[in-house]
C-alpha cells in the first residue's frame, strides 16, 4: 500500500490562504475605504470615538440600574455626585478625545488632570476608560519621549485609584495589578499598531522607490539600446551609401568615355546595396519579438570580413593597403566586430573627405593584452590638409569612441604626416577585475 506524503503547510501557507479568502479581501477593501474617508474627514472618526465612549461608559452613570445601592460583598465606598457634576466630569474625560490624534500629549494631560481631581474627591466613573483610550492614542500618535513620563504619571494615578478602592475590601496590590495591567495593554497595543504602520509605510516607500528605479533602469536601457541601434545604422548605412555615391559619380563620368567601366560601377553598386540591405535586415531582425525570430541570421562581421571591406573601398577608387599582425582569428567575436566597425567608419570618412584618389593604409595588430587599429590616408589630391576633420564633430568619431570604451579602449584621430588623416584605436583585452562595475 502506498501512502502520499504531502508537504506540511506552514504559517506562510496559512497566511496566504487567509489573504486569499473573500472575507479577508472584503475587509481589506472596507479598511481602505475607511482610511480614505478618514483622510478626507478626520474629525468624523474622532467624533465617532467620543460618541462610542459616551454611549458605553457615560450613559450607565447617568441612568444607574435599580438596586445598585443594595448590599454587596465588595461594594466600593465611592461618592455619587449630583447630575451636573457628573456631566461636567464626563465632559472633561471624554471631550479631549477629539484631539487624541492631533494633540495626543495635551489630550492625555487634560484627561489625566480630570481623572486625578475626580478620584481625589472619591468619585468613580465608568468614563475613566477614556484615560486608557488617551494613553493608547499617545503611544500610537505621540512622541515617544512624552510616552515615558506619561506612563510614570499613569502609574501614580493608578496607585491613587488602588488606595481609594481598597476600602471596599479589595487588596491594594490586586487593584494596582489590575489597573497597571490595563494601562500596559493600552500602551502595548498602541506601540504594536505604531510599529505595524511604520512597517507598512516603509514597504510602501520601498515599493515606490523600486518602481522609480525600475522606470529609470528601463529608460536607461532604452536610451542605451537606441544609441546602439543609431550607431549600427550609422555604420551600415553611412558606409555603404558613401561607397554607392562614389561609385555612382564615377560610373556616370565613365559611362561617356568607357561604357564597360560604367557597367562595372553599376554592378558594384548593386552588390554594395545588397550587402547593406542584408546587414540592415539582420540588425532589424534581432530587434523583433521572439516569435518573429524563426529565421536564421548571418553572424556579425569580423576580422575575416575586412578583406571584402577593403575590396569595396578599392572599387570606389581609393588605394587601400591592408596589413595584419598577431593571431587575430582567435579574438572574441565582440572584439572582432568592434575592430571591423572602427575600420569601416575610418575608411568611410576617408572616402567621404579625402575623395576617391587618396591612398589608405589599414594596420591591425594584436598581442596578449591589446588590439591596435590604425587607418592612415594620404589626404585629398593637391596636398591640402584641413585643420579639423568635419567627422570629428559628427557621429562617426563618437561612435568609434563608444565602441572602444566597451573594451576599455581609446580612439584618437587627427592630422597625420603630410596632408593625410590618421585614426588609431586601442582595445584592451585584459579582463576587468571589477566585473564591469564602477
Amino acid at each position: 500500500m502506498t501512502q502520499d506524503h504531502a508537504t506540511p503547510a506552514g504559517p506562510f501557507a496559512a497566511a496566504d490562504a487567509l489573504s486569499g479568502h473573500p472575507l479577508f479581501a472584503r475587509l481589506a477593501r472596507l479598511g481602505q475605504r475607511l482610511r480614505e474617508a478618514d483622510r478626507a474627514h478626520p474629525w468624523v472618526l474622532d467624533a465617532a470615538v467620543v460618541a462610542v465612549v459616551f454611549l458605553m461608559f457615560c450613559l450607565p452613570d447617568l441612568f444607574p440600574p435599580h438596586g445598585e445601592d443594595g448590599p454587596h460583598e465588595h461594594r466600593l465606598a465611592l461618592v455619587r455626585p449630583p447630575l451636573p457634576a457628573t456631566l461636567a466630569l464626563q465632559a472633561g474625560l471624554v471631550l479631549p478625545l477629539l484631539w487624541r490624534r492631533r494633540r495626543p500629549t495635551e489630550a492625555f494631560a487634560a484627561i489625566m488632570a480630570v481623572f486625578v481631581l475626580q478620584w481625589s474627591l472619591g468619585i468613580g466613573l465608568r468614563a475613566d476608560a477614556a484615560l486608557l483610550v488617551a494613553l493608547y492614542s499617545l503611544a500610537l500618535h505621540g512622541r515617544l519621549r512624552h510616552l515615558a513620563w506619561s506612563c510614570a504619571v499613569m502609574v501614580g494615578a493608578m496607585g491613587l485609584v488602588a488606595v481609594e478602592v481598597s476600602g471596599g475590601g479589595l487588596p491594594v496590590g490586586d487593584a494596582l495589578f489590575f489597573l497597571v495591567s490595563a494601562a500596559t495593554a493600552g500602551v502595548a497595543l498602541g506601540i504594536a499598531v505604531r510599529i505595524r504602520r511604520a512597517q507598512l509605510a516603509g514597504l510602501r516607500e520601498r515599493a515606490a522607490r523600486l518602481e522609480i528605479e525600475r522606470d529609470q533602469r528601463s529608460r536607461l536601457a532604452t536610451a542605451t539600446e537606441r544609441t546602439r541601434v543609431a550607431r549600427e545604422m550609422h555604420d551600415i548605412i553611412g558606409h555603404n551609401l558613401s561607397v554607392i555615391v562614389t561609385l555612382a559619380d564615377g560610373g556616370a563620368y565613365a559611362a561617356l568615355a568607357s561604357p564597360e567601366r560604367g557597367r562595372e560601377a553599376l554592378q558594384l553598386i548593386g552588390e554594395t546595396s545588397r550587402q547593406a540591405l542584408g546587414e540592415l535586415r539582420r540588425m532589424l531582425g534581432v530587434l523583433r519579438d521572439q516569435a518573429d525570430r524563426g529565421a536564421e541570421f548571418n553572424p556579425q562581421p569580423g576580422i575575416a570580413d575586412l578583406d571584402g571591406l577593403c575590396a569595396r573601398i578599392r572599387a570606389a577608387g581609393p588605394q587601400v593597403v591592408y596589413t595584419v599582425g598577431g593571431d587575430l582569428d582567435q579574438l572574441d567575436r565582440g572584439v572582432q566586430l568592434m575592430a571591423y566597425r572602427i575600420v569601416q567608419e575610418a575608411l568611410t570618412n576617408t572616402l567621404k573627405h579625402a575623395g576617391p584618389e587618396t591612398r589608405a593604409h589599414v594596420t591591425l595588430t594584436a598581442d596578449a593584452t591589446r588590439v591596435r587599429v590604425r587607418v592612415r590616408d594620404s589626404g585629398p589630391p593637391g596636398g591640402a590638409r584641413p585643420p579639423v576633420r568635419p567627422d570629428g564633430e559628427g557621429h562617426g568619431l563618437a561612435g568609434m569612441r563608444e565602441r572602444a570604451a566597451v573594451y576599455g579602449g581609446t580612439v584618437t584621430a587627427g592630422p597625420g604626416p603630410g596632408a593625410g588623416w590618421t585614426v588609431e584605436a586601442v582595445l584592451d583585452l585584459t579582463p576587468d577585475p571589477t566585473g564591469g562595475r564602477p
